[in-house]
């Protein structure tokens, strides 16, 4: 939005105008341009005097840096006036100077800062620690002159990336004459500047006397005296306006900002007399130094400002204290002034806060200002005044800059204005009374753990402001359905129906669909619709349905950015396939396919022709009634903004990223940094002005993100879409700065201004700003693809990740390979072992191309080579070929003769203790010991938001190798819980449930937590949740550098499923105190061999079994027993390599793959059991002695992993006998165990087959029905509290029932088989009086929907079974309740292909069209008996293409036995439900629904 101001009575007026009236050239003369740059150019190169004194990046020590920069390489050493030194390497030009140390906190925009004559006299430090990454820009380099005269900095990149880059800042610093030090910890030095205020210092190169460099105070000298213009100059003379400059130092975008609008622009000395006829305006620039010693200036302007009617000035930084100065006002030197780009400042009147960039060390007294003048900005942080103005004199002045061009221009239009105005739509908003929240659902590819996060942040910020919550959610396993959070919480489907049901009982006036993904969004745009929001007087809070739809509906938002000169990328809607057609001819081949209103790509894809663009659309039009048709823009660099704007217009971006991979792959597939590295300062402004406009134009109200398609090649660029709500991004974006994204957007709902709301990690400043980061974020997808038969490995524009991880450095490759090991527990980091080298799979991106870049590395590839393959931007591969030529060199030592410097590096580096011991053919315990005897030990560094510029209250912490001291104090006792690490398949959401309820039950009873999990989907990671996070690795390295750093009372394991399990050994090794069960028996229960013979010593039954010694030995057994056998690797989560083997065949590949995962540890063979109950068991216990049993019983039968499978508690079909039996076995091993905490049993009948020593995935199913909280009876247990024995838990009268949430239809080809491997990706519960209503609700929710005509029926070898079970005949089954009729065709189709039987093609080909058509509203596919869950047929079957093709085509598929029996016999629920009319559809349903409440 554009300032304009009038004048009434003389009286500055306030008025608002639009957007328009800020454009460049819109009232200018077309020449002024052209001729002002030409002009400009004459000018610099006549003043190119060397003003600025020097430039300050962290490597740590000196010789770490001289030996591994290579002996031509000088040191120098920063000496501060209190006698601290900082050595580091010098870059730039060699010379010692001296001058007044400050630091900035912007991210980019180095060209612009060190040419800003501000800085003149003065040592430049930058926070952010990776700077050069786009080299030099022609403009700077031709056109300035360098102004500061030393510049310190983390990192220096060496090989810019940028097409417009003409030279490095090294090259450019040795020309302009100025030093630069790198390898300092910056960020000690910016808390001491914070600490003790500005200081003088001095560079001394090393060989240089250090007496020789005296410190030197700018201060005592006319700093602007030295910078300002000796001759008056005249810019764009044909201007209309007469504005006359006082050149204090001025920046020549202010030339710019004045001339464009269409003034003549006359600049004169500092201490040129001044003449009110000389001109219509008079403008005071920024400059250098005190104000006080400008009194020629002073007096100068008096004149023309202290008379009766004054004709307009605008002052800006320096100009801003000499106009108080002017006026009789005083000034003062600030203890270290504001240097950087995200300075929040108030506008007095109107509230409204305004990001700006600055460069100041000096600032005016308000409390001197006269009777006349007012206050126009105060900074939200620090509250120094930041701008005045006359009460009826057109007389203002701001303390930022609103022309700096690396920064926010928010304000930019001050240039056209005297006094700045703010929308009059300050209406007092109404407070809610109740807010309904809806939730995700389960857990499904495209859509996970993030909505957990982000509808917990939401519920709290509510809660603070006295508004009562209810939720809808299914999914059992967050977080945010437990009790104590919302006040009311209803497992319900997330669909307009019963959505609709709770509006009408619960009456709430306020409703969030921001805070559950796609699903909420589309079930509130659907309750809209049909007015059920309307009619029960629901408003919608924080972004209005009208913009939800604009965003939604691709058309409507094509001409919604056309109304603002902004483009998407060419696209058209289709409504049908013919549609698409004609669309993707005008376009042109490759187009991309994507559905609207889904979620994570769902349907989308590339089509090069028309024969792929009709598969396409077809498959995308089962998922949504409109597709779109977009021009395939594939390498491009993919861009995103996440952006918070409040309903007065306050807009901000909190936090921009960059993709690694090129676009064409989805932004959830790809490796993902923060912030961007590779945009320089004006493409980085660009696009956060293009945000902010597009969100204002919009009316989002709350948080979104913005992604671009960027031009690698120039400034060219497309807005891709806008997500109006949280999303994956928001998650990782709130994570990555320590920014609350949701917290905040909840409380923007609620109508609160955003200058009003603290930034919550500083507890002082406003939470309208923009973060400022001095670290590197890597965020890396975390793919599954392995669990699933006939899956492309393939990735693209449609997701199939099933998590992500995010790793926290002071440089990439530190984050990088972090990150890398972090997805992966058994990878080391950036590993060329992994995959080969393949230039198919380097042009086609899979799940495992990382790895093959690493390859490529070692196989000689160029970084040219490669950029031309992948896309991938030059500045990130030589990053990664540094760590592949690290790797080389730590290849050539052995660890007695690898030096210090050598390791030191590889640790900043990333390189893990494990990756170093590989490389130089060692353990990971001598190399460990090798850096604590050479003192190469991690620090720990906090997350604050704000660089260090400001005191930090946050404990949200990560570790690195780059800094030479902690952040903070190590003195309290805490209590360290082990998260359970990224998201995957068989640890989800449920594991973080158990983490959370954990450390909230530990600081209930007073004990100090911390948490250490790197999952930025997760509430475990909301630093707000414990004392101290720690956002790093899971590995027995990382817990160790952070055990002897914390010194805890002891370590909980048991919290956080199998990863921390893994490591239980190897830090009870280390005397590592763990708390619960001990690790030897966590091992007698993970290593499968011990704990078979265990179960046989104290005699429970278990199938036969035998240890793996040698493949005969186990093909004798198997033949000895009998086939099918289980074969069983220790250590392993979700089934991880297990499978049936039916035959020797069989056997021999699922051995192999095995003891892959599974090296150090044993694998054994047991006989299978068919077709028998499977029973889950959860308890609790104190050294031994069981407190607590939960059974739950599986729909399926045995040989569905329970991650899979239906869970129904209280059991509904086990007698007393068995139930008593089961207690027995529980109590035995217990005993034998000697647990202490959480455990999880599961027995086929009475048959024991796993222990896990740790809470299961069950857990938040089972307290949640139960009414018995699991997870702190374990807590209390664990940290020796006495409690109650439970016993047998039988429920309070309700029957829960869990349905896993499968995401088939995001993985193409994928057969949708049950085995003893998971291949759910969440879960669902619901509740009833009864497990038949539970199931329906529970199905209901994973997206099943009741049949209303057809049914296909494929049921092979279980035809007699079921037709028994529903009384079907062979041709017909007809229900007939009033109101509703069936008709189930059974066809005749077998599931294997036998030529003699097979249906006539015409048959076949009626089949696949009724599938095609959605002829049948359900498909029940039943596999042949005993055919074995992950068994790979050599051809693709018709039960194979019949599951693929409901799934494809979004028919409802049902593909067990027991859970098609169970279906059958609930059908009388579905029956009653679709009969009734709208006022009672949910007679028969609601009454059993579970609701947490207070009350």
């Amino acid at each position: 939005m554009c300032l304009r101001v009038t004048f009434v009575n003389g009286r500055i007026r306030q008025t608002q105008s639009s957007l328009d009236c800020v454009s460049v050239g819109s009232r200018s003369n077309p020449n002024a341009q052209q001729w002002l740059t030409s002009k400009v150019r004459v000018s610099r190169g006549e003043r190119r005097a060397r003003h600025y004194e020097a430039f300050i990046s962290s490597s740590v020590t000196a010789a770490s840096i001289r030996y591994l920069e290579g002996s031509m390489s000088k040191m120098a050493t920063l000496i501060l006036e209190d006698g601290t030194a900082f050595k580091g390497l010098l870059f730039g030009a060699d010379v010692s100077i001296s001058g007044e140390v400050v630091f900035q906190t912007g991210m980019v925009g180095y060209p612009e800062a060190l040419t800003d004559p501000s800085y003149h006299c003065q040592l430049l430090t930058l926070t952010y620690p990776l700077v050069g990454n786009y080299g030099v820009p022609q403009d700077a380099e031709g056109e300035f002159a360098l102004k500061m005269k030393l510049l310190s900095v983390i990192l220096l990149s060496e090989n810019p990336s940028h097409w417009s880059s003409v030279k490095s800042l090294d090259q450019w610093l040795k020309e302009q004459g100025v030093p630069g030090l790198r390898g300092i910890d910056t960020r000690c030095l910016t808390k001491k500047i914070r600490e003790k205020g500005t200081m003088l210092g001095k560079l001394v190169v090393d060989g240089t006397p250090e007496d020789s460099v005296p410190f030197d105070n700018p201060d005592k000298r006319n700093l602007v005296q030295e910078v300002s213009m000796k001759e008056p100059t005249v810019f764009n003379p044909s201007g209309g306006l007469r504005i006359t400059v006082v050149d204090c130092g001025i920046k020549y975008n202010q030339i710019r900002c004045l001339a464009q609008r269409g003034a003549c622009v006359t600049v004169v000395p500092w201490d040129h007399p001044l003449d009110s006829k000389d001109f219509d305006g008079l403008f005071i620039s920024n400059g250098p130094g005190d104000p006080q010693l400008c009194q020629t200036t002073i007096s100068n302007v008096r004149k023309v400002v202290c008379v009766e009617r004054p004709k307009p000035v605008f002052g800006i930084c320096l100009g801003h204290q000499l106009l108080s100065l002017v006026i009789g006002s005083k000034t003062f030197k600030m203890k270290y002034g504001n240097r950087g780009h995200n300075q929040p400042c108030i506008h007095k009147g109107t509230a409204r806060c305004f990001i700006t960039s600055q460069n100041h060390g000096f600032a005016v007294d308000p409390d001197t200002l006269p009777e006349d003048w007012d206050v126009l900005f105060t900074n939200a942080n620090d509250h120094t005044n930041e701008g005045i103005v006359h009460n009826t004199k057109p007389l203002f002045s701001v303390q930022f800059h609103p022309e700096h061009m690396a920064g926010p221009t928010d304000l930019v239009g001050l240039f056209d204005v005297f006094l700045d105005t703010v929308k009059e739509h300050k209406a007092e908003v109404e407070r809610p009374r109740k807010v309904l929240i809806l939730g995700s659902g389960g857990l499904s590819i495209g859509q996970a753990g993030e909505f957990d996060y982000s509808g917990s942040q939401a519920i709290k910020a509510l809660k603070e402001e006295n508004i009562q919550t209810v939720l809808i959610n299914p999914n059992i396993a967050t977080v945010q359905t437990s009790k104590g959070l919302a006040d009311k919480v209803y497992f319900l489907p997330i669909t307009a129906e019963y959505v609709t049901q709770v509006i009408k009982n619960e009456r709430p006036d306020g409703v969030l669909l921001t805070f559950g993904g796609q699903t909420a969004l589309n079930c509130g745009v659907e309750l809209t619709k049909l007015g059920v929001l309307e009619k029960y007087e629901v408003k919608v809070l924080g972004t209005p349905v009208a913009s939800i739809e604009m965003t939604e509906d691709r058309k409507v938002f094509v001409e919604k950015m056309e109304e603002i000169n902004e483009h998407v990328a060419p696209s058209e809607a289709a409504l049908s396939v013919d549609q698409a057609v004609a669309a993707a001819e005008r376009l042109g081949y490759p187009v991309l396919v994507r559905a609207a209103f889904s979620l994570g790509g769902l349907g989308s894809g590339f089509a090069n022709n028309g024969e792929e663009l009709v598969a396409l659309v077809t498959a995308a039009f089962a998922h949504t009634s409109q597709v779109l048709v977009d021009k395939s823009l594939k390498g491009w660099k993919e861009i995103e903004y996440e952006v918070v704007r409040d309903a007065y217009d306050n807009c901000v971006t909190v936090c921009n990223m960059e993709n690694i991979d090129p676009l064409g792959i989805h932004t959830g597939e790809s490796i993902v940094v923060a912030p961007s590295q590779t945009l320089n300062d004006h493409e980085y402004n660009m696009l956060r002005n293009t945000a902010i406009k597009v969100i204002r134009h919009l009316g989002i109200v709350g948080e979104c993100n913005i992604q671009y398609a960027l031009n690698p090649e120039s400034e060219q660029y497309y807005i891709i879409e806008v997500n109006a709500r949280l999303s994956r991004s928001s998650a990782l974006a709130s994570k990555a700065t320590g920014y609350p994204l949701a917290y905040v957007a909840a409380k923007l709902g609620l109508g609160i201004p955003l200058p009003l709301l603290k930034n919550s990690v500083t507890n002082s400043t406003t939470a309208n700003f923009e973060p400022s980061l001095d670290y590197c974020v890597v965020k890396v997808p975390r793919w599954d693809l392995s669990k699933f038969l006939r899956v492309s490995t393939e990735i693209g524009s449609s997701m199939k990740s099933v998590g992500e991880v995010m790793a926290i450095g002071r440089n990439f490759e530190e984050a990088f390979q972090k990150a890398l090991r972090m997805v992966d527990e058994n990878c080391v980091g950036f590993d060329h072992t992994i995959k080969p080298v393949s230039e198919k799979e380097l042009q086609i991106p899979t799940d495992k191309r990382i790895f093959v870049l690493a390859s490529a590395f070692r196989a000689g590839y160029t970084v040219d080579q490669l950029n031309e393959l992948t896309k991938i931007d030059r500045w990130f591969l030589h990053k990664m070929k540094n760590i592949a030529d690290h790797e080389q060199l730590l290849e050539t030592y052995n660890q007695s003769a690898m030096p210090p410097e050598v390791l030191r590096k590889a640790k900043q580096l990333g390189f893990s203790d494990k990756q170093i011991a590989q490389a130089v053919q060692s353990t990971e315990l001598v190399v460990r010991k090798l850096r604590h005897d050479w003192s190469i030990l991690p620090v720990v560094k906090q997350i604050d938001t704000v660089a260090a510029e400001w005191p930090a209250h946050t404990n949200y912490l990560y570790l690195t190798y780059h800094g030479t001291e902690d952040d903070l104090a190590f003195n309290d006792q805490h209590i360290m819980v082990i998260g359970s690490g990224v998201y995957r398949i068989g640890s989800s959401v449920e594991f973080d449930w158990c983490a959370v309820g954990c450390i909230t039950e530990l600081r209930k009873m007073g004990y100090k937590t911390i948490m250490v999990n790197y999952n930025p989907e997760t509430v475990s990671t909301d630093y707000d949740m414990c004392d101290r996070l720690y956002f790093d690795e899971i590995s027995f390295e990382v817990v160790m550098d952070i055990y002897e750093r914390e010194n805890p009372e002891g370590v909980i394991l048991s919290m956080g499923g199998q990863l921390p399990n893994n490591i239980a050994m190897s830090l009870h090794r280390q005397q590592c105190r763990i708390l619960g069960t001990s690790p030897e028996f966590i091992d007698s229960a993970e290593n499968r061999f011990k704990f078979s013979r265990m179960l046989d010593t104290i005699g429970i039954s278990q199938p036969q079994w035998k240890e793996l010694s040698d493949r005969k030995s186990a093909v004798t057994f198997c033949e000895t027993v009998g086939y099918p056998c289980l074969v069983r690797p220790s250590y392993v989560l979700s089934g991880a390599a297990m499978n049936v083997a039916y035959s020797d065949s069989d056997l021999e590949k699922y051995l192999t793959d095995a003891v892959a995962v599974s090296k150090e540890y044993p694998v054994v063979i047991s006989k299978f059991i068919q077709e028998a109950k499977e029973i889950d068991v959860d308890a609790v216990a104190s050294d031994g002695v069981v407190m607590a049993i939960a059974v739950s019983e599986h729909v399926e039968n045995a040989g569905v992993h329970s991650g899979d499978a239906t869970l129904v508690t209280p059991p509904q079909d086990l007698n007393q006998k068995t139930m008593e039996r089961i207690q027995v076995i529980v109590h035995a091993i217990a005993q034998e165990l000697q647990v202490t905490g959480p455990f999880n049993l599961q027995l086929i009948a009475k048959v024991m087959i796993e222990c896990n020593v740790r809470v299961s995935r069950s857990f938040p199913f089972i307290s949640k029905t139960l009414g018995v909280d699991l997870v702190a009876l374990a807590t209390q247990i664990i940290v020796g509290e006495d409690v109650e024995p439970l016993g047998l838990m039988r429920g309070k009268g309700i029957v829960g029932v869990k349905v896993p949430q499968f995401s088939f239809s995001r993985l193409a080809g994928a057969d949708v088989v049950l085995g003893v491997e998971m291949t759910s990706t969440g879960e669902v519960a619901c509740f009833g009086e009864n497990r038949y209503e539970a199931y329906l609700k529970a199905m209901l929710s994973t997206g099943f929907k009741i049949p209303k005509k057809n049914i296909l029926l494929s049921i092979g070898s279980y035809k007699s079974e079921l037709l028994d079970e529903t009384k079907l005949s062979n041709k017909e089954l007809s229900i007939d309740p009033p109101g509703l009729r069936f008709q189930v065709k059974a066809v005749d189709w077998p599931f294997e292909e036998e030529v003699s039987e097979c249906p006539t093609k015409e048959k076949q080909r009626s089949i696949m069209n009724y599938l095609e058509e959605n002829h049948f509203d359900l498909v029940i596919n039943l596999s042949m008996r005993n055919s074995g869950g992950r068994r790979l047929s050599s051809f693709v079957t018709k039960g194979y293409r019949t599951r693929r093709m409901a799934i494809d085509y979004s028919v409802p598929l049902i593909i067990d036995i027991k859970c098609t029996k169970l279906f059958v016999q609930v059908k009388f629920i579905g029956l009653l439900l679709l009969s009734k009319n709208d006022t009672e559809l949910f007679v028969g349903c609601q009454r059993a629904s579970f609701v947490w409440s207070k009350l």
